[in-house]
C-alpha cells in the first residue's frame, strides 16, 4: 500500500512537472511568434490603438513572389499553431490551482479557455494554408489571387465567427486568473487578467499582444510554484510510510 502511494505521488509530480512546464513555454514561444512578425526591432515601438491590415496587394504579390522558398516553420503563423496544445495545459494548471477555493468557477474557467484554444486552431490554421497557398499560385494569376484573398479575409461571415469564438481563449484566461484570489498574489493576479485583456482588446497588434503574454507569465510564476511545492512532501511522506 505504501509502494502504491508513493508511485502515485511520484506520478502526480510529473504530471505536475508538465503542467509547470507548459505556463513557461506557451508564453515564450508565443513571444516568439510575435518577434517573427516584426520586420526590425523598431517596429516593436510602433503602438497603434487599432488593427490596420495590410493591403491585400502588397501580401499577396509578396507572397506569390517568394514561390514558398521559406521553410514552414519560419513561419510564424505555423509556429503559433504548433504551440497551441500547450494553451489547455496552462488551463488544467490553473485550473488545479484555484479548485481547492472554486472548483465550480476553475472549471467553467478551464471550460472557456480550452473551447477558444479549439477555435484559435481553426484562426491559425486558416492563415498558415492562407500563406502557403498563396506561395503556389502561378504569378499570372496574381489579380485574380488577390480578389480571393480579399474575399476570404473579409471579417465577416464564417471567419467573424472563428476569430470571435477563439477569443474564448482570453476570456478564459483571464477569468482563471481571478478564481485564483486567495490563492496567490494580488500583483500575480493583476498580471495574469492584465496580459489577457491586453491580447484581448488588441487583437492582431503584436506588440501589445507580446506585452500582454508577457505579463501572463510573471503572474504563472505563483502559480507554478503551487504546482511543485507538493512533491517533497507527497514523496516524504511515501517514502516514510514504506519504512515502516
Amino acid at each position: 500500500m505504501s509502494a502504491t502511494n508513493s508511485e502515485a505521488a511520484q506520478s502526480d509530480f510529473a504530471i505536475r512537472k508538465i503542467l509547470a512546464a507548459a505556463l513557461l513555454l506557451f508564453p515564450c514561444l508565443f513571444v516568439l511568434v510575435f518577434l517573427m512578425h516584426f520586420g526590425n526591432a523598431s517596429d516593436f515601438f510602433h503602438f497603434r490603438l487599432h488593427y490596420q491590415p495590410r493591403p491585400p496587394e502588397r501580401v499577396v504579390t509578396t507572397l506569390i513572389r517568394a514561390q514558398n522558398r521559406w521553410p514552414l516553420i519560419h513561419d510564424p503563423h505555423i509556429l503559433g499553431y504548433l504551440s497551441l496544445p500547450l494553451i489547455p495545459l496552462c488551463a488544467f494548471a490553473l485550473y488545479i490551482a484555484g479548485r481547492e477555493r472554486r472548483p465550480m468557477a476553475s472549471a467553467i474557467g478551464m471550460f472557456l479557455t480550452v473551447t477558444g484554444t479549439i477555435y484559435l486552431g481553426g484562426i491559425f490554421g486558416m492563415w498558415t494554408a492562407f500563406y502557403r497557398g498563396l506561395g503556389l499560385v502561378d504569378p499570372s494569376q496574381t489579380q485574380g489571387a488577390i480578389a480571393t484573398f480579399k474575399a476570404m479575409t473579409t471579417n465577416q461571415g464564417a471567419f467573424r465567427l472563428t476569430t470571435t469564438l477563439g477569443k474564448l481563449a482570453m476570456i478564459g484566461l483571464m477569468f482563471q486568473g481571478f478564481t485564483l484570489i486567495g490563492r496567490i498574489r494580488p500583483w500575480a493576479i493583476c498580471c495574469i487578467v492584465t496580459g489577457a485583456l491586453l491580447f484581448l482588446l488588441f487583437w492582431d497588434l503584436d506588440n501589445w499582444m507580446m506585452i500582454g503574454v508577457l505579463l501572463m507569465v510573471t503572474g504563472f510564476v505563483p502559480v507554478r510554484r503551487i504546482l511543485l511545492e507538493g512533491e517533497p512532501r507527497g514523496v516524504a511522506v511515501a517514502e516514510h510510510g514504506s519504512g515502516d
